[in-house]
């Protein structure tokens, strides 16, 4: 079982201006094993008015067994899923390419764009790029791969997965899940 700390820590500004972007940047130095960051919250002020606990005590696995969706994409689809657990479930998704695809040419997204990734670098025919919610991992045949954004989900009942590729090409995909139920109190 992982041991967790809970850190605060509050930032000052220089100025009265208001704040554009903030940057982290969580190092460790001098350590061994796995570190994990979770639940990052920023908020105004200069007291800790609230927090929101790990996900894992709110949530159980539905009975229904894990389900999985597959299909062929071109250029451009709106997949949608449907989810019959009581609440969201990550996706672990493989996209397996058809034609050699320029990197920062696919992106996956939620709904009308939201919760985007893409991947920065070239894919060829029969790759199997897989983006994994399950365990947190990009990988393309197998070794770790470099993405820019989120891993995906599915909202309850159903959602809808914007699939992107380059004008003129496909990519089988296969999307599936282990759909989620409330877990009970969270506190």
């Amino acid at each position: 079982m992982a041991d967790f700390e809970r850190f605060v820590e509050v930032i000052s500004k220089k100025e009265d201006k208001r704040v554009v972007n903030i940057t982290v940047r969580p190092f460790a130095t001098d350590c061994e094993g796995t570190v994990w960051f979770t639940d990052l919250m920023f908020q105004e002020g200069d007291m800790l008015s609230g927090y929101t606990p790990h996900t894992e005590i709110g949530l159980k696995e539905s009975e229904n067994a894990p389900v999985w969706f597959n299909g062929i994409v071109r250029s451009e689809e709106t997949v949608i899923l449907l989810n019959l657990g009581g609440t969201s479930a990550g996706l672990d998704i493989h996209l397996y390419p058809k034609q050699r695809m320029d990197g920062g040419t696919v992106t996956l997204a939620q709904g009308v764009g939201g919760q985007k990734a893409t991947f920065p670098n070239a894919m060829n025919a029969g790759d199997d790029l897989a983006l994994l919610a399950s365990s947190r991992q990009c990988t393309k045949n197998g070794r770790k791969e470099t993405k820019y954004g989120f891993f995906q989900y599915s909202a309850a009942w159903d959602s809808k997965h914007v699939v992107s590729l380059p004008q003129g090409k496909s990519a089988q995909l296969l999307y599936s899940m282990q759909e989620m139920d409330d877990g009970g109190e969270l506190l």
